[in-house]
């Protein structure tokens, strides 16, 4: 059958093996193209992309060879556009994009400017453990962890060569908006995915560059301070003073120390305190990251390796966490963290010093001091079975106890005085002075993430300060649970012969001027802080304005 369909710039053209038109629409009607396709209708095995002018216009085709026919399907594109360029002058250029879009090497996601997934690649949708097709239509957050795809759909700023986190996995990503007729209509996320040779040995030589700087950063940071260590463990409380005293005690003995305290209460202030008042001082220490250390790298990073052990590994071999640690103190942070079958190898050296590097049968011996440091609750985890308990043996002969920020609060005025000077001398900041008041409303906090987030909090609040001086109005609202700040304490002083109906009424002004500044003219808000109806606040704010 033989039939027209409109005259538009694109078509579709059907010939059987003998050359007769099964089906024609659009261009696949005109002669000169049925001619120029057919006579490329012998040349075409099973799919092929090429391209053919038709009036001048350079047209795409599709060229798709079944069991007894061959289709075409035709587009009209620009002519300055690079696809058609590429695609008519390589033969081959169908194979190259469905390799782009298959590669097990690199993971490719499109998102539409929904930032809902259209595509997601065979060896992406492994990885995520995803049936072919069940991603897509699902907005891109609910399936890819980390992901930025949304935020570069919104704008239309590509991100390059960034890393990302899915799955306890560190992968290379690049993210790019797609624009037509200058506007986003979507975006591609490339992953790789099998890392070469080159990758995984810049990897491990980005994780020995970054050990060494935070060597060099603690070794310079002891030899402007050149103290015992404890100094920088600021406190007066009776709970610091005995911590203190706990350090000074232990220090000098060669035996294990677990440290434990929440996040953010400063357990490696604790190990450099440790190490600098011990006779292991004159080295730096070496401080391994439990909960960074990825899973195919964690053996060679810990106990080194010898040349040729894997591929990508230095030509001269390299020496582990252990070996760097000989003579000197080993910080296990994040303990905690340690994947069970890594415990297991570390029972060993533990006892006696002795291991072996990742590919070598020679036998090592590091006579190291171990300090290990956890916000878990290790008892539960040994119930658990996450944690083993003739590990926890071995690295706890001392446990010593950081108290957190809410069970010392007395320690708050110190700890913001000696930040604050920190902070002004690092940043050249005019901001040196501390309101009275600001101590009293710290101390009203819970502090869910402790000293940590108490400097996170002064320092925030000394870059919106607008003068030398940080004032309880300078912090922000924060998100955390137990963190929103209490209305700042309101001052009155009325003429002594002010009524007490005018008394009460300019309390209640002061108080709906200050909550509508801090919620931005919401007037919901502002109800529901005070306790008021939405219609007396209405009323309220009537009699103020006409009061004005």
């Amino acid at each position: 059958m033989t039939q027209t369909i409109g005259a538009t710039r694109s078509g579709v053209l059907v010939l059987d093996d003998g050359g007769n038109v099964r089906f024609q629409s659009g261009l696949g009607g005109r002669a000169d193209v049925r001619g120029t396709l057919g006579g490329l209708r012998g040349q075409l095995k099973e799919r092929r992309l090429f391209g053919i002018d038709v009036d001048g216009a350079h047209c795409f085709v599709l060229g798709w060879r079944g069991p007894d026919a061959v289709l075409f399907l035709i587009h009209e594109g620009k002519r300055e556009d690079t696809l058609l360029d590429f695609v008519g002058s390589v033969d081959f250029a169908y194979a190259i994009l469905n390799h782009l879009v298959s590669s097990p090497y690199e993971g490719m996601t499109v998102v539409d400017d929904k930032a809902k997934i259209r595509f997601i690649s065979p060896v992406h949708e492994g990885f995520f453990r995803l049936g072919t097709g069940e991603a897509v239509g699902k907005p891109v957050t609910e399936v890819i962890e980390n992901t930025r795809l949304h935020e570069i759909v919104q704008s239309g700023k590509a991100e390059i060569g960034k890393v990302q986190q899915m799955r306890g996995v560190t992968r290379v990503v690049s993210r790019v908006p797609i624009l037509e007729n200058r506007k986003v209509v979507g975006a591609i996320g490339q992953v790789m995915f099998k890392a070469p040779e080159q990758l995984q040995q810049l990897s491990l030589e980005v994780n020995r560059l970054r050990d060494e700087v935070a060597q060099y950063k603690r070794e310079i940071s002891g030899l402007l301070n050149r103290s015992t260590g404890l100094d920088q463990i600021i406190g007066t409380s009776d709970a610091i003073r005995q911590l203190k005293a706990d350090i000074a005690k232990v220090a000098p003995l060669d035996v294990p120390v677990l440290v434990i305290g929440e996040s953010g209460t400063g357990k490696e202030l604790v190990a450099n305190a440790l190490h600098s008042l011990s006779a292991r001082h004159g080295r730096p220490m070496v401080m391994v990251n439990s909960a960074a250390l990825p899973a195919s790298l964690a053996e060679s990073e810990l106990f080194g390796y010898e040349p040729g052990a894997f591929t990508g590994a230095e030509r001269k071999g390299r020496k582990g966490k252990f070996e760097s640690a000989h003579k000197s103190t080993l910080f296990l942070d994040e303990v905690g963290d340690m994947p069970l079958d890594l415990q297991v190898k570390l029972l060993r050296i533990l006892q006696d010093g002795v291991f072996e590097r990742v590919g070598g049968e020679q036998q090592r011996f590091s006579d190291f001091r171990l300090v290990s440091a956890t916000n878990r609750d290790l008892g539960q985890m040994i119930q658990s079975e996450k944690f083993r308990l003739d590990l926890y043996y071995r690295i706890s002969p001392v446990t010593l106890k950081i108290p957190p920020l809410r069970e010392r609060l007395e320690d708050i005025p110190a700890i913001v005085r000696g930040f604050l000077a920190s902070l002004t001398s690092r940043n050249r900041s005019n901001v040196r002075f501390v309101d009275d008041k600001v101590y009293g409303y710290l101390q009203s906090l819970k502090w869910p993430g402790n000293v940590r987030q108490l400097l996170h909090e002064v320092e925030r609040a000394a870059i919106f300060s607008d003068g030398t001086t940080i004032r309880v109005e300078d912090f922000r609202p924060s998100a955390l649970p137990g963190m929103s700040p209490p209305p700042p304490p309101v001052t009155l002083a009325p003429p002594a012969a002010t009524e007490m109906r005018a008394a009460v009424e300019s309390v209640e002004e002061s108080l709906i001027r200050e909550a509508l500044q801090r919620h931005g003219g919401n007037k919901k808000r502002v109800a529901e802080e005070l306790g008021i109806s939405r219609s007396y606040l209405y009323k309220r704010l009537r009699s103020i304005e006409e009061a004005v």
